[in-house]
């Protein structure tokens, strides 16, 4: 115990004064015993709540492999002999600064199965109403996800990880297959995709095939709600799914599509620096899924409507790209118009969109016979989706100011 300093004339001889007293030195033992208790007492207990937890955790794993499992044991029971009309749309506004998701993927082909929905009548209603009596229980996406987040340091990984067996692989098939039908459906169809994957995603996050169905539900998602702040959430989610995935198979051309989309949806209400930003991101990804995927006539018409858009620049946003980049976005109305016809030529009347634009640039360009001729044959497709409504009205104005 520290002590009094004494005088330096005081000599060797001289006693220190003790700071505290015996009876206060007593004290402060005790009080460090009971602390030194105290630390060991918390220590024990800390150790019997990481036991608990780790039990608990491999519980919870067993739970949900047990009910993935049974999930896949009545799927294989599911057959839909009736498939839906696949309907393709492509779209929505401004593809420099905002890429819309309406286009359904061209490569569904591999995807084509025997789905129906929920609204048409059909054995599978008879069975679902059945396993529906029964009892099946729905395990809510969120507690698995927390469930698996919480347990990736309490259990090892042997224990968390779900291995695709032949029958999650066949369970894996169906439901890409249903999530590409409920994803060319109306909105209610849409929303009803998106939540079937966001229930499948414990058990397939690792597949390319799942995770960019996964963010173009998402972006089917941002194009059917009108609240803005949805809007970001969702294409902010998707975009992030997709960041996983890029890091994994940069080779994927699908990847690269919904990627450069979903930065397009989650510019839209941004500033002109950050759409003309984001202008290069989505370039850059079009042309990747360009180049590993040259037939695919969806990535073409993206392109077009970004060549169309930067061709039209205003003078206030070429001013920004000057200043803000040392080589702007330089396009032309006639590259619009190559990657449009490029479309047809790929797929004959893939959206009546990419019709009304090729009428518009050849307007643009003065060959006003052409023109003419372009928006007969968009008059001829029917209006699928949402951005067909809108060519649609855009198709009858045009047709009223050439005329005058």
């Amino acid at each position: 115990v520290p002590g009094v300093p004494v005088p330096v004339e005081a000599g060797d001889g001289a006693m220190r004064t003790p700071l505290l007293t015996q009876d206060e030195q007593v004290d402060v033992l005790e009080r460090l015993d009971f602390v030194l208790r105290n630390i060991s007492e918390l220590r024990k207990e800390v150790e019997e709540l990481r036991n608990s937890l780790q039990h608990l955790a491999a519980e919870i794993v067993g739970e949900v492999r047990s009910h993935l499992e049974e999930t896949q044991k009545v799927t294989r029971r599911r057959r839909f002999p009736f498939p839906r009309e696949r309907s393709d749309s492509t779209g929505s506004s401004s593809i420099y600064f905002t890429a819309s998701s309406g286009a359904a993927n061209t490569d569904d082909g591999e995807s084509e199965g025997g789905y129906t929905t929920a609204n048409a009548e059909s054995d599978y209603d008879r069975e679902s109403e059945r396993e529906s009596e029964e009892g099946e229980d729905e395990v809510s996406c969120e507690t698995v996800r927390t469930a698996r987040r919480d347990s990736l340091d309490l259990v090892n990984e042997d224990e968390t990880h779900l291995i695709l067996d032949s029958s999650l692989e066949e369970g894996l098939g169906q439901l890409l297959q249903q999530a590409d039908r409920l994803h060319n459906g109306d909105e209610q169809e849409k929303r009803e995709g998106f939540q079937l994957l966001l229930n499948n995603k414990l058990a397939y996050a690792d597949q390319k095939d799942f995770l960019w169905r996964l963010a173009r539900a998402h972006s089917d998602m941002c194009e059917t709600t009108e609240d803005i702040d949805e809007k970001r959430s969702y294409a902010s989610d998707g975009k992030e799914e997709l960041e996983i995935a890029l890091r994994k198979w940069d080779q994927s051309a699908e990847c690269h599509q919904w990627y450069a989309i979903l930065c397009g949806q989650l510019s839209e209400h941004e500033s002109i620096q950050k759409r003309i930003q984001t202008g290069y991101v989505f370039k850059e990804h079009i042309d990747k899924a360009i180049e590993l995927k040259p037939e695919d006539p969806k990535s073409y018409y993206l392109l077009g409507r970004w060549c169309y858009q930067v061709s039209h620049l205003g003078w206030l946003e070429k001013k920004t790209a000057s200043a803000l980049f040392e080589a702007p976005p330089t396009a032309t109305v006639q590259d619009a118009l190559q990657n449009f016809l490029r479309v047809e030529e790929l797929s004959p009347g893939f959206s009546k969109a990419g019709r009304i634009y090729i009428a518009k640039c050849y307007r643009d360009l003065g060959n006003n016979s052409a023109a003419d001729l372009w928006m007969n044959l968009a008059s001829e497709l029917p209006v699928n989706t949402k951005e067909d409504a809108e060519s649609e009205r855009e198709l009858e104005e045009m047709r009223s100011v050439w005329q005058e």
